[in-house]
């Protein structure tokens, strides 16, 4: 199964993640990346990666098989 991280330093708070993927990210009160689920169910891999792509600053990567 697949995993998603974030690097919460990187993170700028533009919430692209937020919007293509909101059951895995979230923004909080600081305006920094959360992530709500580190593991990807595959039915989800294809919107989490789409979301982490559209990250600008490059924030956010997806692990594992």
């Amino acid at each position: 199964m697949a995993a998603v991280e974030a690097d919460p330093e990187a993170c700028q708070g533009y919430a692209n993640c937020v919007v293509g993927a909101d059951r895995y990210f979230d923004i909080d009160d600081d305006g920094v990346v959360v992530v709500l689920r580190t593991e990807v169910a595959d039915e989800d891999r294809r919107r989490v990666e789409e979301a982490v792509r559209s990250c600008p600053v490059s924030a956010l990567r997806v692990t594992g098989a």
